[in-house]
């Protein structure tokens, strides 16, 4: 009878044992920093960057996008690169991220890449300039796409610095570049809604349904929304550009799958 009893002593301190281990592990996992996390914390970036970080949340956007270690990502008209360099930690040197740029967008955006990569810095990260009609992305070479505040670009044209882009063409390159059931995330700054593609004109906004239409006619799918970046208090009537509204637009965050 000593010797059962012990050994269900045993057994039970055992089994205490190894709860509280499980517990601790599980207290662990969830206090340790996702990929995105680390991402925002790698070291390197810069305080514009980091001051960016609040206003567009990138680590809840990717980890909405699903975007993980080993993919092959296009930052498409990704300006001076913000969420290119985020998203190299992201996927990892498993990974690849291209960021595309066409001749308008690389001369606006000639600064603040010679600061991003100055030195050699982000290697991993290649960067193309290409034209708009033959953005050069291959066929299904993508598991996923991003186009952050520059959709209603397709939609908007200046005579002297931005021919107009064939947004149906541009579109239908992105579609054959993104692999079958891969991602496409979609930011913008959201327009009145039923007004179209107007809006991208003198606004620089554009309708969310309308953006929904024109993605669907394309090979696209809408999968989800969401509502991280929205602002009620944004009328939709002014220009992106208007310091009353500057950096606090209200922005539709679209995930669409390639069919």
């Amino acid at each position: 009878m000593t010797t059962i009893r012990h050994t269900v002593r045993a057994r039970g301190a055992t089994a205490g044992l190894l709860m509280v281990l499980g517990g601790l592990a599980a207290a662990a996992a969830a206090a340790a920093p996702s990929i995105y996390e680390r991402a925002l914390a790698a070291p390197g970036r810069s305080a514009e960057d980091k001051a960016r970080d609040a206003r567009d949340q990138p680590a809840a956007l990717y980890a909405f996008a699903g975007f993980r270690r080993g993919m092959r990502i296009a930052d498409i008209f990704g300006g001076g690169g913000y969420h290119s360099e985020l998203l190299s930690y992201v996927v990892g040197s498993a990974g690849h991220v291209l960021l595309v740029n066409n001749p308008p967008y690389a001369r606006y955006a000639a600064k603040e890449q010679a600061a991003r990569f100055k030195a050699g810095r982000l290697p991993q990260i290649e960067r193309r300039v290409v034209e708009s009609n033959d953005l050069k992305l291959g066929q299904a070479t993508l598991d996923a796409a991003l186009i952050v505040m520059a959709y209603h670009d397709l939609y908007w044209e200046d005579k002297d610095s931005f021919p107009r882009i064939d947004a149906g063409q541009f579109l239908e390159q992105i579609h054959a570049a993104v692999k079958p059931g891969g991602r496409l995330l979609v930011v913008d700054h959201a327009a009145a809604p039923g007004s179209g593609s107007a809006p991208a004109q003198t606004l620089h906004r554009i309708d969310e349904q309308f953006a929904i239409r024109d993605l669907e006619s394309h090979g696209f799918r809408l999968e989800k929304t969401w509502d991280g970046l929205r602002n009620p208090a944004d009328d939709h009537g002014k220009p992106v550009f208007d310091a009353a509204i500057r950096g606090r637009t209200d922005r539709f965050v679209h995930l669409y799958r390639r069919r």
